[in-house]
């Protein structure tokens, strides 16, 4: 044990230029204090809910001994565990995937490697001795496990909706400008939200790459980088304490596993509303005379700018961002009503005018589904998880969501300092609930609800792993007061628990990170197989041709959509996809008349196919083996190509005219 130092004497700090008080750096010498609950003092009552505090004074380093310990023993858990993620990526074979996606399919080693990279990240982030700098290596190597790891096993890039908006993105430079629903249909609307697929194409250009899909399978660390700088600036607002701001960041990157950040405007839109709530948490509703208005201004224009570029790209984003700012504004957490008005005129002005079309269509079924709460969570027939493997990670990922969302209640709780000065984070996390009522955003409002509660939940989660907070006035009146005011260090054991719990606690969160975000890598993954028979597809249909296959998850599923139609028929009402269950060939043929020529008729089915339908609640395997059997065995098909990842059938002219 140290031996105590003496009290040092502690004087108010100097106001900044702006204005804004001045933030005390966290004495990390000071003696050890007991965690304990204690009654408010006058100052921290009357001071600005914004006032930063000096957090957890009172944690004792880990890792005490002599001062001759080397700045970089942190660095030995970080590079021991990227070298286990480096060895197991290298091992691991991703050709057989099963039910549960990638979970089955790593190397130990890389679970020993996620295992040493919390642990490290830990105990070097409870250090008050370690520099700042290594809780932030750590995150950046949680992200590269996270993140990077199926760009760096999988040759293809996942996710079906990623390859669409790669069409989009595509079709937007083959058009050369936007569409409206007279030329290409539904898929108008993402021409009504253009500003990701421009941007997009913009690069493609300058990158010099054929496509995005050149790029887009890193696009996940990509856009999980972009929320770093956002998520800290909000941390830092309320707190100075390095521990709670990493711990929070932590805790956000290993339960944000919706899946926002895969080639999409989500990804981007999420981090200019993460970007949005720092400008208005940190600039507004500070005094400064001309100077601070003048700086409100320069401000102003900066949020503007975000809002624009939020709006232009995403529908429910700007939603979201709206309701929180003016959940501020009610509460009096924000005392400035400049940045809700400006979100909500930019916002009802494209609404009311470039995306007018979209919405005009769409508007009954948004009426319709206000205040439908059962209907807005339910998930509903083809997206229900179905089998062993899928029920037990989507358990995963709800399991890991409601361990955080209860820590993060345990730290309101406990946390009364933070109650009182982090009260804007707790609206931000609440404000998105009220979202259940408005619509049911393609059975995934309940997955977007939790992607904007987690930032602030994530960071009262952070402080109900770590001790009580104390704050500046109170640190200073305990050393005015002297010793006696002061309580001794924890025992041994105590200490041991207070480590040893969060580790636990952090180390299986991290763990149920990958089932919940990889889990369903069987659906998402198109070996090169794959892709290959669908390009082969679309660069022999004539224009004017339609595509029938059971679902729209395969690679390419929109390609060319401003030329070849496409026709799911898994999106049927049930009766319909009963009958192609009883009679396949003789069904889908009349489904599929009607092109005239030179275009043609084509049936896609696909391995992803195959795994979308049994994994959501779709048809079994059998049954679409009966289904392609009866197409291979009908003269009324012929088979066009075929490998190890799925066939393509065509439906032949009979007498130079279609039946």
């Amino acid at each position: 044990m140290r031996p105590p130092t003496t009290p040092r004497e502690r004087s108010a700090p100097e106001p900044a230029p702006d204005g804004t008080p001045a933030r005390a750096t966290p004495d990390d010498t000071a003696p050890e204090r007991a965690p304990g609950p204690r009654a408010p003092s006058s100052s921290e009552s009357s001071s600005p809910a914004h006032e930063p505090v000096t957090d957890l004074s009172d944690l004792p380093p880990v890792w005490p001994g002599r001062r001759g310990l080397t700045a970089a023993r942190p660095a030995v858990p970080l590079l021991a565990a990227l070298a286990l993620w480096g060895y197991a990526v290298r091992h691991t074979d991703v050709s057989r995937l099963d039910d549960f996606g990638l979970v089955t399919a790593l190397h130990p080693a890389f679970w020993a490697g996620l295992v040493v990279l919390t642990a490290g990240f830990w105990y070097t982030v409870r250090d008050p001795r370690r520099p700042g700098g290594w809780p932030a290596a750590y995150v950046l190597g949680l992200l590269v496990m996270e993140r990077a790891t199926q760009a760096v096993l999988y040759p293809t890039p996942l996710y079906a909706w990623a390859w669409k908006h790669d069409g989009v993105v595509d079709h937007l430079l083959t058009a050369g400008g936007l569409q409206t629903a007279d030329q290409i249909g539904d898929m108008a609307v993402y021409d009504q939200w253009p500003g990701f697929f421009a941007a997009q194409a913009a690069l493609v250009r300058l990158l010099g790459v054929e496509s995005t899909a050149m790029y887009m399978a890193w696009w996940p660390l990509v856009s999980s980088l972009m929320l770093l700088l956002p998520l800290l600036l909000i941390y830092r607002t309320f707190t100075e304490d390095r521990r709670l701001i990493w711990t929070a960041v932590w805790l956000f990157y290993v339960a944000n596993w919706v899946g926002q950040d895969y080639f999409s405007p989500q990804s981007v839109a999420f981090a200019l509303h993460l970007g949005v709530l720092a400008v208005v948490l940190r600039r507004y509703g500070r005094s400064g005379g001309a100077r601070g208005r003048r700086g409100q201004a320069v401000w102003t224009a900066v949020l503007s700018a975000l809002v624009v570029a939020m709006v232009i790209s995403h529908q429910l984003t700007p939603a979201m961002l709206a309701v929180s700012l003016l959940a501020l504004c009610l509460v009096r957490r924000s005392r400035d009503w400049v940045p809700p008005v400006t979100t909500a005129v930019i916002f009802l002005a494209w609404c009311g005018t470039a995306a007018l079309p979209f919405l005009s269509a769409a508007m009954p079924d948004m009426i319709r589904s206000v205040g439908d709460v059962g209907g807005n969570v339910a998930t509903g027939y083809g997206a229900t998880p179905t089998g062993t493997g899928a029920v037990a990670t989507s358990w995963a990922a709800r399991l890991l969501s409601g361990t955080v969302l209860l820590l993060a209640v345990a730290g309101v709780w406990r946390q009364r300092v933070l109650r009182h000065r982090a009260t804007p984070l707790l609206v931000i996390a609440a404000a998105p609930l009220p979202m259940f009522v408005a619509s049911s955003y393609g059975s995934e409002m309940i997955f977007r609800v939790l992607m904007f509660m987690l930032p602030g939940a994530a960071f009262f989660a952070a402080a109900a792993l770590l001790p009580r907070v104390r704050t500046l006035a109170a640190e200073a009146e305990a050393d005015a007061r002297g010793p006696r005011a002061r309580a001794t260090a924890p025992a041994a054991g105590r200490r041991a628990v207070a480590v040893a719990g969060p580790l636990l606690v952090l180390v299986a969160a991290t763990l149920a990170f990958v089932p919940s975000y990889s889990g369903k890598d069987r659906i998402n993954y198109f070996p090169p197989e794959e892709v290959a028979l669908v390009q082969r597809l679309f660069d022999q249909a004539p224009e004017g041709s339609t595509v029938v296959a059971a679902n729209r998850n395969y690679p390419l599923a929109y390609a060319s959509y401003g030329t070849v139609d496409h026709y799911w028929f898994l999106d049927d009402d049930r009766r319909h996809v009963d009958e192609i269950l009883r009679s396949p060939a003789a069904t889908l043929a009349r489904d599929m008349t009607g092109v005239e020529r030179p275009a043609r008729a084509y049936f896609l089915l696909t391995q992803g196919q195959f795994a979308n339908s049994e994994m959501n609640g779709q048809l079994t395997g059998d049954q679409l083996d009966r289904i392609r059997d009866s197409v291979a065995a009908s003269p009324r098909f012929r088979l066009v190509a075929e490998n190890g990842a799925g066939v393509v059938y065509e439906l032949r002219r009979e007498g130079g005219a279609e039946r």
